[in-house]
């Protein structure tokens, strides 16, 4: 009966997605090499942040210009934002497929000039490339998966790409560690994203493009042989007859009117799935989640763990939990459905800021007193605004590393990190007088409550991966219609990579001038806001094909049951 969303296959879906291996291979292969742009896209995403600490040493001028070391970490995202707004173009006018392999080309251009760059002008160059290939594989990789998946199991294969991506940004963290004390360093980091690259375009050179495209292009035949090696023969007749439907009708509608911004927004379907589309990706970026994954690291040491090894250590666990949360997408994406994974997910994701909220006050409020004591032991290194200063007894630790003429560090007490400590000016030398890495804090204080901020920053991953890491990526591929699925996408896309690069350069602005508890208590309203949104805004797309999709997109309005069936409509629906 078409139309119906049968609940009880739901449960075996994800059974139903491993059983391909061995009843339809052909769809898995399709998935998983597509599936290597998530790879890509996680990996470069995430190899810069360890990447950053070994070219600040090979070019000095990088290391004394702080507009250089965030030119290259964010010429990438920049990058990604043309490459996702043009993607969207070329998903349209030359296919999924095609787009695929100029990212590959793109991705694997961008490696090479990263590792043989003789300077940070070259490397920025390279890092642009490699941006543009990230951003039209963020969105294309999953809209090739959905295109060419059974509807049952659609949600399963396109969150393979979202483990894929976050399994690329835990690879980014092992391999920071292993080439840490290779010649080169920094290059091998970064060039070796170009293998997975030339893997994939070689896979995509024998694989088809989406039939989903190629029926809209008017090469019927060719879709046809495609969706028959797709579905089972009891099925494929019916999808080739929707498809057709969904065809016919879109060409009816659009006459010879070309896309545009107004024929967008005139459209009803397109109007409302651009709402829920985009909204999901801007709120994705705004809970924080790239904070977490760009200054991991920082984050652990703001919580009071001196140790660079053990801040790198630390954040490759959250990169291990955000691709756990993936797995756990996998298996719930077609059983429990988009909606409910994200409400779950976001409610999880605002618990958890709020615990890092508490915890970054409890921190900041607690901090250890500096000791005049201990700070006349080491009279040559004072910090000179605490030797300055008119009330020095009531200086802490906050207070100290808040000094900027020139900046000052905090040396802990020999005895007990909680004990009164020394403020210090913040040098190579007085790290090594001061105890070792250990002892020595620029980021955060000593504190009883890291460990509290450690659980915050896992359940915050756990709760935000299996939702609101997939489920927007998910939704976005299925929720237009065909017409204008490519444009749509890559405007999804592009305002995801936008939301990136406001949080990403203003996470460190902002803990600077409000403080650290009151940065994450923001994301955790914002959190709130997204929950919100989903009730209102967001259908329930389990199970649906894609064309019944745009019938419920076209019949419903924008109320607070707008996802729900109506039983006007079920009723309709069991009539035919």
């Amino acid at each position: 009966m078409e139309g119906v969303v049968h609940t009880g296959s739901d449960a075996s879906a994800f059974r139903e997605c491993f059983s391909l291996t061995w009843k339809n291979p052909y769809v898995l292969r399709l998935a998983f090499s597509a599936g290597i742009g998530g790879l890509l896209f996680g990996y470069d995403t995430g190899v810069i942040s360890g990447a950053l600490l070994y070219i600040r040493n090979d070019f000095k001028s990088v290391d004394r210009h702080t507009v250089l070391q965030e030119s290259i970490v964010s010429m990438a995202v920049a990058g990604a934002i043309i490459g996702a707004a043009i993607g969207g173009w070329m998903n349209d006018r030359f296919g999924r497929r095609t787009t695929i392999l100029i990212a590959d080309f793109l991705f694997f251009v961008g490696a090479v000039i990263m590792a043989s760059a003789p300077g940070a002008p070259l490397l920025i160059v390279g890092r642009v490339f490699v941006g543009l290939g990230v951003g039209m594989a963020s969105m294309t990789s999953p809209l090739y998966i959905s295109e060419a998946s059974p509807a049952k199991i659609r949600g399963a294969l396109v969150s393979t790409n979202g483990f894929l991506i976050t399994g690329g940004q835990f690879l980014s963290y092992l391999i920071n560690l292993a080439f840490t004390k290779a010649p080169g360093t920094w290059r091998w980091m970064l060039g070796i994203a170009g293998l997975p690259a030339l893997v994939q375009f070689v896979l995509m050179l024998f694989l088809p493009e989406s039939p989903r495209w190629l029926y809209r292009k008017g090469r019927e035949e060719e879709a046809k042989v495609i969706l028959r090696k797709i579905y089972p023969a009891e099925d494929v007749e019916k999808e080739i007859q929707d498809l057709k439907e969904s065809v016919e009708a879109e060409i009816k509608e659009e006459g010879s009117a070309k896309i545009n911004i107004m024929k967008l927004l005139k459209t009803k379907t397109v109007r409302r799935g651009l709402i829920a589309g985009v909204g999901l990706q801007v709120f994705q970026q705004f809970v924080g989640i790239n904070t977490v994954m760009y200054y991991g690291p920082t984050i652990v040491q703001l919580a009071g763990f001196a140790s660079n090894r053990t801040a790198l250590l630390l954040s490759l666990v959250t990169a291990g939990l955000n691709a756990l949360g993936s797995i756990v997408s996998i298996y719930f994406i077609d059983r429990t459905g988009r909606k409910k994974l994200l409400l779950i997910s976001l409610f999880g994701v605002a618990i958890s800021l709020g615990l890092l909220a508490g915890v970054f006050h409890e921190t900041t409020t607690h901090a250890p007193m500096i000791s005049q004591v201990e700070t006349s032991r080491f009279s040559n290194y004072t910090c000179p605004d605490y030797s300055s200063a008119r009330n020095p007894g009531s200086w802490d630790c906050m207070k100290c590393l808040k000094a900027s003429s020139p900046d000052c560090g905090f040396c802990a007490s020999p005895t007990n990190k909680l004990l009164p400590g020394a403020c210090l000016l913040s040098n190579d030398t007085v790290k090594d007088l001061c105890h070792g890495e250990s002892r020595w804090y620029t980021r955060g204080c000593p504190s009883n409550f890291g460990w509290l901020a450690l659980i915050g920053l896992a359940l915050y991953i756990i709760s935000f991966s299996p939702g609101m890491g997939t489920a927007p990526w998910i939704v976005n591929s299925e929720i237009y219609p065909l017409r204008f699925r490519g444009v749509c996408g890559g405007i999804a896309a592009t305002a995801n990579w936008i939301s990136n690069l406001i949080v990403a350069q203003s996470f460190l602005s902002l803990t600077e001038a409000i403080g650290t508890s009151w940065t994450f208590l923001i994301f955790g309203v914002i959190s709130v806001v997204a929950l919100l949104f989903v009730i209102v805004y967001v259908p329930e797309t389990k199970g649906l094909p894609i064309e019944e999709i745009e019938k419920m997109l076209e019949t419903r309005t924008l109320h607070f049951r707008f996802w729900e069936r109506s039983h006007r409509s079920d009723e309709k629906s069991q009539a035919v």
